[in-house]
């Protein structure tokens, strides 16, 4: 079956990537729907770390030598800032990033499988100089490291 282009956004419109998945038989629309719902909107809204935490179902999260946030120490162009984190804790389950000043803590979270190795990488946006978070799910408990990066000039217009 030859699929044209607009066709196969009217397929998946609402989905996305999942939607896409979906018109290629690799999962089925109730498992697509599933994923999505996974989504923890509670956290992406929190305004800090132990907002963040709280939303993640953890109580609070302790300062670890053993999490690296890595980035510039300053950014040219905040709306383009490459960070990342690793760890060295075993049973890694989740890694987020989290920039303070930005109107909504959490920029990024990544669930890791058992295999994965502890280490994630993005581009984030910051309206603003700032203390950059990575929170780190490892054997059920949170750990935390920060970092602060200058920014020149502000992804939000500044």
């Amino acid at each position: 079956m030859s699929m044209n282009r607009r066709k196969a956004l009217k397929t998946t419109g609402g989905f996305g990537v999942l939607g896409m998945f979906v018109a290629a038989g690799v999962i089925t629309p109730q498992e697509a729907r599933a994923q999505q719902a996974e989504w923890n909107k509670a956290a992406f809204e929190a305004k800090d770390v132990n907002g963040t935490v709280k939303a993640l179902g953890g109580d609070a999260a302790a300062a670890s030598d053993k999490v690296t946030v890595t980035g510039p120490d300053i950014a040219e162009n905040g709306a383009v800032v490459p960070v990342g984190a690793t760890t060295t804790l075993a049973n890694v389950q989740m890694i987020a990033l989290l920039v303070e000043k930005n109107p909504n803590a959490l920029a990024a979270m990544f669930n890791l499988t058992a295999d994965s190795e502890p280490f994630v990488t993005t581009r984030v946006k910051m309206g603003q100089s700032s203390d950059v978070y990575a929170l780190v799910k490892a054997d059920g408990k949170f750990h935390v490291a920060k970092k602060e990066i200058k920014v020149t000039l502000g992804g939000c217009g500044g």
